[in-house]
């Protein structure tokens, strides 16, 4: 199966170097501003897609919000914007990953095979992979059936990035067991590149404003001080 990538970037000669390394294995379309690349997703289905975050009219920031709406395929944000504060927003909007310029186009390449292996082989999410792989992992409120990859609340179903239902997945797989971040991060991003506490930290509180009542004082996803996180199912009065 050969994936589609969707690459938003008004610069000719960074689309001209990405399709260079990234067609041999990949389809790469181009949108050189976030409208264009609204009407193309509306069109065609999208395995991916690349964002740059300084475009012409809508900004990428702005896309991502708005195509998270209806569209949950991964995103990786290649931005001249470099400060944490930048990466920190472009991950609560939505995005999976975020890299700056310069970059190294080998590393995107891995990046984006990182990506889309997360999103087509959920069998590397578990670390203990017997409870994990049953088809309904259920939890309070919560549901999440596997086999679909949807998550139900309350009986209605909440939006997830695949990053966020790699994470709630691996969590609720492992209920009651303490993961440390570093575990988290090798189980769910499953690439060789730095480990970020940053880009962790985003997600889970990405999660926990979809799926707790009250995000700030969680009743599934515990904060381990000093550890890392756990799941519990929250007691039932």
């Amino acid at each position: 199966m050969t994936y589609s990538i969707l690459l938003i970037e008004d610069d000719h000669e960074i689309i001209e170097l990405l399709k260079l390394y990234l067609e041999p294995e990949y389809n790469v379309h181009e949108a050189a501003n976030a409208q264009i690349a609204l009407d193309k997703i509306k069109a065609y289905s999208y395995d991916l897609s690349i964002v740059d975050v300084m475009l012409p009219g809508i900004d990428g920031f702005q896309w991502v919000k708005t195509i998270r709406h209806s569209h949950y395929f991964p995103v990786l944000f290649l931005s001249a914007r470099s400060q944490e504060s930048d990466k920190i927003l472009g991950l609560s909007v939505g995005a999976d990953d975020y890299m700056t310029k310069p970059f190294n186009p080998l590393e995107v390449v891995a990046r984006v095979q990182a990506l889309l292996r997360r999103v087509h082989q959920f069998d590397t999410v578990a670390v203990d992979k017997t409870e994990a792989e049953e088809e309904r992992l259920e939890a309070g409120e919560l549901v999440l059936d596997t086999k679909s990859c949807t998550l139900y609340l309350s009986g209605q179903p909440v939006p997830l990035t695949s990053t966020e239902y790699k994470i709630l997945a691996l969590l609720m797989g492992n209920s009651g067991r303490v993961l440390t971040r570093k575990k988290i991060y090798e189980a769910v991003w499953d690439d060789a590149f730095a480990y970020d506490d940053n880009t962790i930290m985003v997600h889970l509180s990405n999660l926990r404003e979809k799926i707790e009542p009250h995000p700030k004082n969680p009743s599934y996803i515990k904060t381990i001080r000093g550890l890392g996180y756990k799941f519990e199912a929250p007691v039932q009065h």
